[in-house]
């Protein structure tokens, strides 16, 4: 054989055993490294912005714009020859290299101007609050989190914004009509939608009772109508926005934004004792003077971030800040369940938005 020939015949061989580096062998090899690494970030990044939020510092978005990926091969070929005089004779060794690599680029955009606006300070939209509702989230936990007031009942609204020094009042009533929601969803007598009727430009949102099932919680029904002073007309109550329009069969809602739901869930993190005593957070006191338990609040029952010095074992996700770790436990479904309706709300908001400039590309070692 002659030596092109055989250096072919190895190349060859080498290429095609390499070949799952390539095509789709390459996207099946690649594709799941990035998306967990995206995913982990984007966790991470939600979780240290609240922690900042609680410390009253700024919090800052950075949204992926894209990923790019280029793999290189490069191939090298020599051979090495042996001349011998006596009788052994002549040797031909011939060397083949073959060397991959990858150079993926990291393209980001932060959020900032009109896209900040639209994405974190505005207004959640009640479509929004709908689309929720109807993906298998609980009216409980969505409301609880974005709604901050529902006709005369408040869910503590000074939780807005930086932690407040005194506790909120009067989120009791709130919390109990949403145990009520909650039940009548779970047990098919009520559900959110749109009502389309023909006389009116734009559908209106509406609660919908069961005409055949709503006689079965007359004594909730009753609750329920008194906590919010509505009165059902045709098995319906309008949703709106507008509270000054005061009809009988409409639920007034005044949405959180994105930016107002980080600020109450931040209340809700473990701030390590030497934080407080040392003035770097604001401790809310009830008026007796004891600190206050924000696990008593709506969105409190179903999410809270601990702290430990050292880094946990046992964190879904963990960021560092000031000396300790914040964390939210990996068999803590409730806050898990909450974390992920909040990245979700924050996706839809952002989508709203359209990326423009600046945009931050960073190209990463390729290894």
């Amino acid at each position: 054989m002659s030596k092109n020939k055989l250096i072919l015949l190895l190349l060859a061989l080498i290429i095609s055993g390499c070949q799952s580096t390539f095509g789709p062998g390459a996207l099946e090899k690649t594709h799941p490294a990035y998306n967990k690494s995206i995913s982990e970030t984007l966790s991470e990044q939600m979780l240290i912005n609240l922690v900042r939020l609680r410390y009253r510092e700024q919090p800052a978005f950075l949204e992926i714009g894209s990923v790019t990926v280029s793999p290189r091969i490069s191939t090298s070929a020599n051979v090495n020859a042996t001349v011998n005089t006596g009788s052994v004779g002549n040797f031909i060794q011939p060397g083949v290299g073959v060397e991959y690599s990858q150079s993926p680029t990291i393209s980001y955009t932060p959020l900032r101007g009109e896209d900040f606006l639209k994405s974190v300070l505005s207004s959640i939209s009640l479509e929004a609050i709908l689309v929720m509702t109807q993906s298998g989230w609980s009216i409980e936990r969505v409301f609880g989190m974005t709604i901050e007031r529902m006709n005369g009942l408040y869910n503590a609204p000074s939780a807005s914004g930086p932690t407040p020094a005194l506790e909120p009042k009067r989120y009791e009533d709130f919390a109990r009509a949403l145990e009520i929601f909650r039940h009548l969803q779970r047990e098919g007598i009520m559900e959110i939608g749109p009502n389309i009727d023909m006389d009116k430009k734009q559908p209106e949102l509406v609660m919908q009772f069961s005409p055949s099932k709503v006689d079965q919680v007359t004594s909730e029904g009753l609750e329920l109508q008194s906590l919010l002073g509505t009165t059902a007309v045709d098995h319906k109550v309008i949703i709106s926005s507008d509270f000054l329009n005061k009809q009988p069969n409409l639920l007034g809602l005044r949405v959180r934004s994105i930016m107002s739901v980080l600020f109450y869930l931040s209340q809700n993190i473990k701030v390590p004792d030497e934080h407080k005593e040392a003035g770097l957070v604001t401790v809310t006191k009830t008026i007796s003077g004891d600190e206050f338990n924000w696990s008593d609040t709506p969105a409190g029952k179903h999410f809270v971030v601990q702290s430990s010095k050292e880094q946990p074992k046992n964190a879904y996700i963990s960021v560092p800040h000031r000396g300790y770790w914040f964390y939210i436990a990996n068999n803590d479904l409730e806050t898990k369940s909450s974390f992920l309706l909040l990245q979700q709300l924050f996706s839809l908001q952002a989508g709203q938005s359209e990326a423009k400039g600046p945009t931050l590309t960073l190209p990463v070692g390729g290894r």
